[in-house]
């Protein structure tokens, strides 16, 4: 049986043979929810590349559980750092596109609020909303057994998103006109790869100057048209392929 995974507040200082807890919302779901039980193994992370493997030592109330460190684990950051700069989509597809990508295994994701967005975030909307991604991000890390969950960042608006690119290792739009194929694109071995999903409506021709002037280019993901929702998860999966990430 896979020992579920949980995240800890913090686990630094976490050696083998020691002793730490899990507390909050998090313990609380250990306990009352899994009902995990003295003996059984567990998995913790900080979700910032540290994880332990230990046993359930001791249960307190319904939030509260003591673990023994069977196990420490570090992951290093790893190259090139892959970034998605996802464009709003309409209702939950942008929590699918967020998941998804976690699962596969990006390390960044920016909600950008694209000129033909039919969604844009505003206000006490939008913070909900970011708080959604994120919360998905979190779930999905947990999910996938990730040691270091992807950061979603603040929205950015277009001129932001270019400055983004112009310090990336390298920059790319996904754009079904583009004359060259990203699974041909000369990649960095390290620094960032910064990948931009369009929305519904498409990269509009202001947006794909600034961009290129950024030095991002436009490249086809394939022969179809995917949906915005699930196109970053693709173009994520080529490039980690690629860069050997998947090796």
């Amino acid at each position: 049986m896979t020992a579920p995974v949980f995240v800890a507040d913090s686990l630094a200082g976490a050696v083998a043979g020691a002793r730490v807890w899990l507390e909050g919302p998090e313990g609380r779901h250990a306990v009352s929810v899994r009902r995990l039980r003295v003996g059984e193994p567990v998995v913790l992370t900080d979700g910032h590349g540290t994880g332990v493997q230990g046993t359930v030592m001791a249960v307190e109330g319904k939030d509260r559980l003591q673990v023994a460190v069977d196990e420490v684990r570090q992951e290093t950051a790893p190259e090139p750092r892959i970034t998605v700069v996802q464009a709003l989509p309409k209702g939950d597809r942008g929590e699918l596109a967020v998941e998804t990508m976690t699962e596969t295994g990006v390390d960044a994701v920016v909600p950008w609020s694209a000129a033909r967005c039919i969604t844009q975030w505003k206000g006490e909307r939008g913070l909900k909303a970011l708080g959604k991604w994120r919360s998905t991000a979190r779930e999905a890390g947990k999910q996938s057994r990730r040691l270091t969950f992807p950061e979603v960042m603040d929205a950015m608006t277009t001129r932001q998103v270019a400055r983004l690119l112009a310090e990336a290792a390298f920059a790319a739009v996904l754009h079904e006109e583009g004359a060259e194929p990203l699974a041909t694109a000369q990649l960095p071995a390290s620094g960032e790869i910064v990948l931009v999903v369009g929305p519904e409506g498409g990269v509009s021709p202001e947006e794909l100057a600034a961009f290129a002037e950024a030095g991002a280019r436009p490249y086809r993901l394939g022969p179809s048209v995917l949906r915005t929702s699930t196109a970053g998860t693709a173009a994520a999966a080529l490039l980690l392929g690629r860069t050997g990430r998947w090796g």
